[in-house]
């Protein structure tokens, strides 16, 4: 039987790897964006428009995270915001045409990276367990929370 807590150590470390490199393979130095700022726009692009609540659950982030990356991506005219038509208490969040160009060109740098790595590095029978291993990790992030 495996160890899941050594296979929770390893893939932490994996994880984190590899999303450096697809931070480093995707960026440009005129582009000064975080990546988690990257994240929420292209889930407002996904999931909009939202709120900011809504947004922080799906980012799996606290309010006051959300709240600032919302500011930044807005100062950089990637999204907007508009009053909710039901509750004008809350605002809904959505892509500008430049934050979908900006998410466009992003996700075009780090597919080809990516795409090339697995071309050239894994063979087709890791790329098939990579697949097979994607709704896995699909899962895991879409789990609840709990604690230990």
């Amino acid at each position: 039987m495996a160890d899941t807590a050594q296979i929770a150590t390893e893939l932490t470390m994996a994880m984190a790897r590899l999303r450096a490199r697809l931070r480093n393979e995707s960026s440009a130095p005129d582009r000064p964006w975080t990546w988690s700022q990257l994240s929420s726009l292209l889930r407002v692009i996904k999931h909009g428009p939202l709120t900011a609540s809504e947004l922080a659950q799906i980012e799996h982030v606290r309010p006051q995270s959300i709240a600032e990356t919302i500011a930044a991506l807005k100062a950089e005219r990637l999204i907007e915001t508009a009053p909710d038509p039901t509750d004008k208490r809350k605002s809904l969040i959505s892509a500008t045409a430049r934050g979908r160009e900006v998410a466009d060109s992003v996700i075009a740098r780090r597919e080809e990276w990516l795409t090339h790595a697995l071309d050239t590095v894994a063979t087709p029978a890791e790329q098939q367990l990579l697949a097979e291993a994607v709704a896995v990790l699909n899962k895991l992030a879409d789990s609840p929370s709990s604690s230990p």
